[in-house]
Parts: structure tokens; C-alpha cells; sequence
């Protein structure tokens, strides 16, 4: 598993949480997840959810998704996506708004496995070299991807082979967001 990934991807969250407390006076909070079950709650109101990143107790490996395409799934996106529960959070990079996706829960990890695999399949139909999308962009057919050859982090156009290299790994990516709260 990839140490220098699981620590930008934590140390990314804390500069979250203290982002969001010093705003807010809170810790994150989110309304829509408010009845979905997660290690992350730590407590409710009315209204919302009060969260913060938790680290699983067993990493998650993606090898559904490796077995049902047959493809090796890079390291990187093993450590990204494996290694905490936590909502979405939302950041810059290099004065670009984006949201960084989340596992919420193990139902969650079901769910994107499944768009994991989904992605991975048109992309073969396609005859495109394979990426796994971490972020989501203000461009619906733009998001932010791990290219699973290179472990280079790039700006992709959904179903076409454009792609712009903006980081050459997801550690350097993660350690050079901003939180957006």
C-alpha cells in the first residue's frame, strides 16, 4: 500500500476538518448524508451530520474490480480509496474548484466499485487507456483521474481520449489542495 498517498490523503482531511472548525466552529458537517450510516459520524442535530475522516480498519484493496475487468488497479487508487470513511470534500487546486470523492460507508464502497467498474468498461469499449476518476469538477464531463498506467493525476473529458496532466502523482495532487469550505 502506498504510505506517501495514505498520508497526504489524511493530512488533506485534518487541513480539512481545521478548515472547516475554524469557519464554523464545528466539525464538517453535511445535510444530505444525514440518514446514511457511517464510522464517520460523530454526532447530529437536527439538520445535518457532524463528521470526520476515519481510518478503516482493514484496508479495502479493489479486487471486485480487478476481477471483474481483469486489470491491476494502480497502487495509488487502492491507498486513496481504501484507506478512509469520509464525506466528499471540497478544494482547490491551482485556483480550480473540485470535489474530492469519498467512501462514506462500506455500502458507499459497494456503489463505487460498481462506477468504478462502469467507468472502466466504456473506457475499454472505447479503446482508451484506463483512469479512475478521484474528483469531480464544476464540468459535468470533466473530472479529476488517476491514469492507472502512469499513476499520473490528470483532467479527463469523460469519453474521449483529452486528458491534461496536472500532477505527476496523487501524493503531490493531494498534498497541493486547498480546502474549499
Amino acid at each position: 500500500m502506498n504510505q506517501s498517498v495514505q498520508q497526504a490523503l489524511e493530512a488533506f482531511a485534518k487541513r480539512y476538518e481545521e478548515s472547516w472548525q475554524k469557519k464554523h466552529q464545528t466539525l464538517p458537517a453535511n445535510e444530505a448524508l444525514y440518514d446514511l450510516v457511517s464510522p464517520c459520524i460523530e454526532s447530529k442535530d437536527d439538520q445535518q451530520v457532524f463528521w470526520r475522516a476515519s481510518l478503516r480498519e482493514t484496508p479495502e484493496q479493489l479486487e471486485s474490480i480487478e476481477r471483474g475487468i481483469e486489470l491491476l488497479i494502480h497502487d495509488d487508487v487502492k491507498a486513496f480509496y481504501g484507506h478512509q470513511y469520509s464525506a466528499d470534500m471540497d478544494a482547490t487546486w491551482q485556483g480550480n474548484t473540485l470535489t474530492l470523492l469519498q467512501v462514506w460507508s462500506d455500502e458507499d464502497y459497494v456503489r463505487l466499485q460498481e462506477n468504478i467498474l462502469g467507468h472502466l468498461v466504456t473506457q475499454k469499449r472505447l479503446k482508451l487507456k484506463p483512469t479512475i476518476f478521484i474528483a469531480a469538477t464544476d464540468a459535468d464531463m470533466d473530472v479529476i483521474s488517476i491514469c492507472n498506467i502512469s499513476g499520473q493525476v490528470i483532467l479527463e473529458r469523460l469519453g474521449t481520449d483529452r486528458r491534461d496532466i496536472i500532477a505527476d502523482d496523487l501524493a503531490s495532487f493531494l498534498n497541493g489542495l486547498e480546502p474549499n469550505v
